[in-house]
């Protein structure tokens, strides 16, 4: 994992924060396979398809580049 992967999951903690929402409403809403699953992933401890990230984003609101 590089620093910019890092990066990318911090933003989704900051994101979801701002947003009021918790762990398990991410994943419900991206339909990941479960809230641990997601917060796994927020702390960069699981490397994720780019399809799951991709759907994190959008719930989130967070525009990635292509």
């Amino acid at each position: 994992m590089n620093s910019s992967d890092k990066d990318i999951y911090k933003l989704f903690r900051e994101a979801r924060e701002k947003k009021g929402l918790t762990q398990a409403e991410v994943a419900k809403k991206a339909n990941l396979k479960n809230a641990n699953y997601y917060a796994v992933i927020e702390r960069g401890g699981v490397n994720t398809s780019y399809e799951n990230i991709e759907k994190i984003a959008k719930v989130l609101g967070i525009k990635l580049l292509p």
